[in-house]
């Protein structure tokens, strides 16, 4: 199968059970396991300091490995972008390595789009993924299949897509159709609803690391993209305060669409009154004229697709149904 190298660019590793779990799974997947000698060290909160974490990137570059896999998220990747070696790791995409990370791994994915026009890849971790197992409530949590499946497809070269079932809110609510639907004939005779295929770059991640970046040049300017959020333990309203952001600094409208992944983790309070996400899309789908969809299978959440940063993608809708497509 293939050659995964495991490196640590942001937080420790501070559940070492499920490090080795996560390794014995890739192996018993049949994949070749390389462990970066620092992928456990620990300074403060950062799995090395930041000189450390830099050499990781370099040697994950050099080793000549199908896949650079992340152990885990956190944060770190922030204080790397200045002095990262776009141009190795570039070199290393362009001998067709697949870098590919969650979380605060979204820093790294724009900036180096940024810089270089690589595209890298939105997918699990070592640990929170391919490692998790028993859990404090005694519940038996194997690794994700379909998570398993996308990450197998990746790595044998046949990830074409990710499609996935959008909520009834997304039909209910006042979101935008995509395109003037044309229609063609079902197998009971009635018509049946398509819609063109939107055309874009498909870019995004974790919402609070890409707003960190903007106004850096670590954030490319995409005009006319696809552009994906997804986040973990931030209420409704932190989020609405960053999509305003956004949408102020007038990136939303430069898209051809917006997707909401998964945003989990956080707790209403009776404070909120009602106030909920749905109510922060809803009041985001009537300020733009652009369709808006959500329930895209990422996030800090088992179910995981593998999405990639920077390629030209189809978004195609039927009904409840969505597809990116890539092949």
């Amino acid at each position: 199968m293939a050659h995964i190298y495991i490196y640590s660019p942001s937080g420790a590793v501070r559940d070492k059970v499920a490090f080795r779990r996560g390794v014995e799974r890739l192996k018993t997947l049949g994949h070749e396991v390389e462990i970066d000698p620092a992928a456990l060290k620990s300074v403060q909160r950062f799995a090395g300091d930041d000189a450390e974490r830099l050499r990781a990137f370099e040697r994950a570059a050099a080793s000549g490995a199908d896949v650079a896999l992340i152990t885990r998220g956190g944060y770190g990747l922030s204080r790397s972008l200045p002095l990262i070696n776009y141009k190795a790791v570039s070199k290393s995409i362009e001998k067709g390595m697949l870098w590919v990370g969650v979380s605060d791994f979204t820093a790294f994915q724009a900036a180096i789009y940024a810089k270089s026009g690589a595209i890298t890849w939105a997918g699990p971790s070592l640990g929170a993924d391919f490692g998790c197992g028993d859990s404090a409530e005694g519940h038996n949590n194997e690794p994700d299949d379909i998570m398993e499946a996308c990450f197998d497809d990746l790595v044998q070269g046949v990830c074409e897509g990710a499609g996935w079932t959008r909520p009834a809110s997304d039909i209910r609510s006042a979101i935008k159709i995509i395109a003037a639907p044309a229609h063609s004939m079902t197998a009971s005779g009635q018509k049946a609803s398509k819609h063109s295929p939107i055309k874009g770059v498909l870019w995004g991640g974790n919402l609070a690391m890409l707003t960190s970046l903007l106004g850096t040049p670590y954030l490319p300017v995409i005009k006319n993209g696809i552009l994906w959020f997804e986040d973990v333990a931030e209420h409704p309203y932190k989020i609405e305060r960053m999509l305003l952001q956004w949408l102020h600094a007038g990136i939303l409208a430069q898209q051809k669409a917006i997707i909401f992944g998964q945003f989990s983790s956080y707790k209403l309070t009776p404070h909120d009154k009602g106030f909920k996400l749905q109510t922060v899309i809803d009041r985001l789908c009537s300020q733009l004229k652009i369709p808006v969809l959500t329930g895209l299978p990422f996030g800090h959440v088992p179910t995981k697709v593998c999405l990639p940063f920077g390629q030209k993608v189809n978004l195609m809708t039927e009904g409840r149904d969505a597809l990116l497509y890539w092949g």
